[in-house]
């Protein structure tokens, strides 16, 4: 790792930083903005540690200008964002929020103003309530609904946005969202997480269209994220055991868009989809896309389980003894990103791997104007080693993005664990650069801005 270099990942290679609507731009009722399923949860209360809500979260909305210029300041060449969709259609639905819209606008102009690139999410799990009131991803008229979203934000921002990614990880917002409810919506139910997994992944290729149909020089892509699997044992047992999780946590979000159907034969538990599948469906699902994103945290062990179904369980060993941990409990694995990477590059249907999030949360604190978080620049340094391989391997890997720019709402975690590469006083909205947004400058090449 001592000889990590930004040249030998290419001259063509994106650095960039990452962040969500709603974790960072507050403004939560804002200049039209409707409630999103996200409002709705957090103000239920007992659902987020502390009580948190992303009400006022990082204060983007207002202060986006000061934001990107710490991106810029610290030399990445991309911002990734998302749009707040109930901010550009309060209800999900009809007419557009000429506010919502004209906030996009100035961020966009930002950016290109100050020589980063935009990279836009359009779907980052801020549903409208409206919309989840109707059903949401579990009604099929969601696909529809979805793509004339889309195409509004395409008509306002393709002539300057090329970079576009549909939706950040469907299998966090469904598995966690709608199976094992801890996010929001904070559905239980199988039936229904199995219903809206089919209409997302039909969005993900209805999108798709939009996108290249408004903006013909776009960059079309999704973000997954991958957890691979590892077991104890190699035994039969194991192997089928690790082969229905790989299912849930990960093909089912994936392969139906590369053509290939739902891997009903690995994982029995999903064979209710077929309910959902109409005619032409096949067809309408698959996508080409021109990149796909990969979102690398952790591996997850897999213990077998006697239950014909599902056949296996997965969950965090907390090996104190072999991995570091994380403040979210995740351990440090960095081989599973090239991992990662090699398996989604072996699929014919993927020309192109963007590393569209990776970082670690730990407990920083600032003393003296400084925030030294050691532990996340080794962390950096050991998973930028990796993907230097992967790129050395001849894997089509032309960009990273860290998770985050700055520290903020981490959904049900509330502000406790920060992942940002600037330090957020969520009390005076203070940001400070930690020692990790410092190494990166270094490594990146930008004129150094340490304090003395």
């Amino acid at each position: 790792m001592t000889g990590l270099a930004k040249a030998d990942f290419g001259d063509d290679f994106t650095w960039g930083v990452a962040h969500a609507s709603y974790q960072v731009e507050g403004a939560w009722d804002l200049d039209g903005k409707g409630p999103s399923i996200w409002d709705t949860f957090t103000h239920g209360g007992g659902r987020i540690k502390n009580h948190e809500t992303g009400d006022v979260a990082c204060d983007f909305y207002h202060r986006y200008q000061d934001d990107t210029s710490l991106v810029q300041e610290l030399g990445f060449d991309a911002q990734r964002f998302s749009i707040s969709w109930p901010r550009v259609q309060p209800d999900g639905r009809g007419a557009a929020n000429a506010a919502g819209l004209d906030f996009y606008d100035r961020v966009v102009d930002d950016c290109l103003a100050k020589g980063v690139e935009p990279w836009v999410t359009l779907y980052h799990w801020d549903l409208p309530q409206a919309l989840q009131d109707l059903g949401g991803w579990t009604n099929r008229s969601i696909v529809g609904w979805f793509e004339d979203y889309v195409g509004i934000v395409a008509d306002r921002l393709g002539d300057r946005v090329k970079d576009w990614m549909v939706f950040n990880e469907p299998c966090s917002f469904l598995v966690v969202g709608h199976l094992l409810g801890y996010h929001a919506p904070g559905t239980r139910s199988l039936r229904k997480f199995l219903a809206a997994t089919h209409h997302v992944n039909l969005s993900q290729a209805a999108a798709a269209q939009v996108l290249r149909a408004k903006v013909p020089d776009a960059n079309v892509g999704t973000t997954h994220i991958v957890t691979p699997m590892r077991s104890k044992r190699d035994t039969e047992r194991d192997r089928r055991a690790k082969a229905s999780i790989d299912v849930i946590a990960n093909r089912i979000f994936w392969e139906p868009n590369f053509g290939l159907g739902y891997p009903v034969d690995d994982c029995p538990l999903i064979a209710g989809i077929d309910k959902h599948i109409k005619p032409g469906d096949e067809e309408a699902i698959t996508v080409d896309w021109d990149f796909v994103g990969v979102q690398y945290y952790q591996r997850q062990l897999v213990k077998p389980w006697p239950v014909p179904k599902l056949r296996g369980v997965p969950w965090m060993s907390h090996d104190y003894r072999s991995y570091e941990i994380t403040a979210m409990g995740w351990e440090v694995q960095p081989d599973g990103l090239y991992e990662s990477l090699e398996r989604f590059a072996a699929y014919d249907k993927v020309p192109k791997l963007i590393i569209t999030e990776n970082g670690s949360a730990y407990p920083d604190t600032l003393v003296d104007g400084r925030v030294h978080d050691d532990r996340r620049t080794a962390f950096y340094r050991a998973h930028l080693a990796e993907v230097e391989r992967a790129v050395a391997d001849g894997l089509p890997v032309h960009g990273y993005f860290c998770w985050s720019l700055m520290d903020n709402f981490e959904w049900a975690e509330g502000y406790v664990p920060r992942f940002g590469l600037t330090h957020v006083d969520f009390d005076t909205q203070q940001r400070t650069i930690k020692d990790s947004g410092y190494w990166f400058q270094d490594f990146l090449g930008a004129q150094s801005t340490v304090p003395a």
